[in-house]
């Protein structure tokens, strides 16, 4: 891999790498990178593996690889303390700030003043924090603060001036860490940050020559929410504060208005959520985006407009007006947007209803990334699991590209067993679900535990919890108990203890050792029939809409929760999918493929005899098949 990775950046070809789990591609393609000379970016899909480069894998290669060279972590403009909203709320606006507090409640329509109070309360101790801070990086806190808190004391990029209209701007937080990545050979960032910078047409990261994407399954879907837009009534609510704050006498009904026509807004989705809409087909939504629309433009008038004499507006209410005159900038542009949908975007509501969110993207990325990415750089991408055809749904032309599998250094073959339990009933028949509860028992039986089990929905895991907390004599820990890292830990370190998940743990969970000797999956994680982006792509694409669509990202989710179960050479067990399609399927083959070589059985005995004695013979055992279709 790392004689691909040095080869494609010398030929400026692109490569796409299939690395199995223990091949160490993190390594494999930092060191061609590091040596080749070139501004190098790695974007990662998770924090974990961000942390992994940045604290473990680039210190070791600085002090080992005999290669002089410079790294940083960079990451998007809100994740950084505001040394501006923090002086605002500490300074002259310090009312903007507690009518902040006292605006909030998870629906955004107000708060109890003991929740106030724990906001303001937090506030002031991340004032404090960042008076000391060198970074301002929210990942250094020693404590996790409101999202609320943490909102008052930060921004995004849709309102941040740049540090040259900032009276902050020489001291701010991001502004040293680009200036810390524009001077680095490496930079590590969030994949949704690469998307930050494709999206704003190159403007958010430093002119670089190679961009590696580490988790490359991720980047379609990373990149299509990049492109597209999120119109929420909390945005017009938040305008709405700055504008209070800004706006003189004459234009005092501007902030009510702005908050208003949010209302109006979230009254016109919340009977969408959940949905597909489309403005032209909906007057009430038509006449909320009209309305805001207008509305938008007369509060940017009235900023540009209602501007006090130089001598008598502070620098912090300079700063106000500036982001207000951003937020309504580019509030505007997404409700034209929204307002507009084009043949090759879909719009959708997500959310609670009591919250919801009007969101629109493209349906392909491809044309626009052959020009964006494609062209501008040398691309890697790599991930344990490839998705089929990832290089043509992301526009990377024909020819432009090699591909490689490493496969894994991990001996799956005699190590692993895949077990389908192909008698099992529809699961859309009445009683299937205790018989799975039944067949989940009898797996963790045999497994002594040791067993995570990763469900497609938290009604499925719910359920699966609530039947056999009392019927198995092992800890039983369910996602909704703790936070991801500390269920981890509370997993790894009881050995005889399971761990019921969904969704969120299919991936980035790294438990090596006996602790994990059973992955359960309760069925095809195949995507839901209604959820709007699909439906769309979907229709586009017609009669081949399940192999395009569908069958790719059950397959690619399929592996990767197999993959929670070999972590290191030694590791030995068994994954088990509930799910009789695996076995009998017309399309069974596109998923066993996606998985990793191991040996194969539709019966239980042999699944119990695997787990329990470890010199049972791998292969051809009773019913037993060796990793061969």
């Amino acid at each position: 891999m790392a004689q691909a990775v040095a080869r494609a950046i010398q030929d400026r070809r692109h490569l796409v790498v299939e690395a199995g789990t223990g091949t160490g591609k993190s390594l494999a393609y930092l060191v061609p990178a590091i040596l080749s000379g070139k501004k190098v970016i790695v974007a990662t899909a998770t924090k974990a593996l961000q942390d992994q480069l940045a604290s473990k894998d680039l210190p070791f290669l600085a002090r080992h690889l005999g290669h002089p060279f410079r790294f940083a972590v960079l990451k998007g403009r809100s994740n950084y303390l505001c040394r501006q909203r923090a002086a605002e709320v500490a300074g002259g606006a310090e009312q903007l700030g507690l009518e902040e507090a006292a605006d909030w409640s998870e629906g955004g329509r107000g708060a109890s003043s003991g929740e106030t109070a724990g906001v303001a309360a937090q506030v002031r101790r991340l004032v404090s924090w960042a008076a000391r801070s060198p970074s301002g990086d929210r990942a250094e806190l020693d404590f996790e603060p409101r999202p609320q808190a943490w909102a008052m004391v930060s921004v995004g990029h849709r309102e941040c001036p740049g540090a040259h209209r900032c009276p902050s701007g020489e001291t701010c937080f991001t502004e040293a860490a680009r200036e810390r990545a524009a001077e680095a050979d490496v930079i590590v960032v969030n994949t949704h940050l690469y998307g930050s910078h494709l999206a704003s047409g190159g403007a958010v990261l430093p002119e670089h020559d190679v961009v590696i994407f580490d988790e490359a399954h991720e980047v379609e879907d990373v990149v299509i929410a990049s492109f597209g837009t999120e119109v929420a009534a909390g945005r017009f609510r938040a305008l709405s504060r700055l504008l209070r704050a800004v706006l003189l006498r004459d234009s005092s009904t501007i902030p009510d208005e702005i908050a208003g026509a949010g209302d109006t807004l979230e009254t016109a989705l919340e009977r969408h959520t959940g949905r597909r809409v489309a403005a032209d087909m909906d007057p009430a939504l038509a006449g909320a985006l009209e309305v805001a629309a207008g509305r938008l433009a007369r509060a940017t008038s009235a900023l540009r407009r209602d501007t006090a004499p130089a001598s008598d507006e502070s620098a912090q209410a300079t700063a106000v007006r500036t982001r207000a005159l951003l937020a309504a900038g580019h509030l505007a542009d997404d409700v034209a947007t929204a307002s507009n949908v084009g043949p090759a975007q879909v719009a959708w509501v997500e959310g609670p209803t009591e919250a919801p969110v009007l969101k629109v993207a493209p349906l392909d990325v491809g044309p626009v990334l052959a020009e964006a990415l494609w062209a501008r750089a040398t691309v890697v991408l790599t991930s344990a699991t490839i998705p089929p055809g990832i290089g043509r749904r992301l526009g990377v032309s024909d020819g432009a590209s090699d591909d490689l599998d490493t496969g894994s250094p991990f001996p799956y073959s005699s190590n692993a067993m895949l077990y389908c339990a192909a008698h099992l009933p529809d699961r859309r028949l009445e009683g299937a679900e205790a018989v799975l509860h039944d067949e989940l028992e009898a797996l963790i039986e045999a497994a002594r535990g040791r067993t995570l089990a990763l469900f497609t929905s938290w009604r499925a895991m719910e359920g699966a919890a609530k039947a056999l907390r009392e019927r198995i004599p092992f800890r039983l820990l369910t996602q909704s108990e703790l936070p991801k890292p500390a269920l981890i830990e509370a997993f790894s370190s009881e050995e005889s203890s399971c761990l019921f998940a969904t969704l969120g743990f299919w991936q980035g969970v790294d438990v090596p050792g006996p602790a994990l000797s059973l992955v359960v999956i309760d069925r095809i994680p195949f995507p839901r029939p209604d959820e709007p982006f699909l439906q769309a792509r979907r229709e586009r694409f017609g009669q081949a809409a399940f192999r395009e669509v569908d069958l790719p990202r059950a397959a690619t989710l399929l592996a990767q929760g197999a993959g929670r179960l070999i972590r290191s050479a030694s590791d030995r067990g068994v994954v088990a999918v509930l799910d009789s399609r695996l076995a009998k399927a017309s399309y069974r083959w596109e998923l066993v493929e996606a998985l990793p070589p191991m040996t194969r059985t539709r019966h239980l005995h042999d699944v119990a005899a695997f787990l329990t004695d470890p010199k049972a013979p791998q292969c051809g055992m009773g019913s037993a098949a060796p990793a061969t279709r």
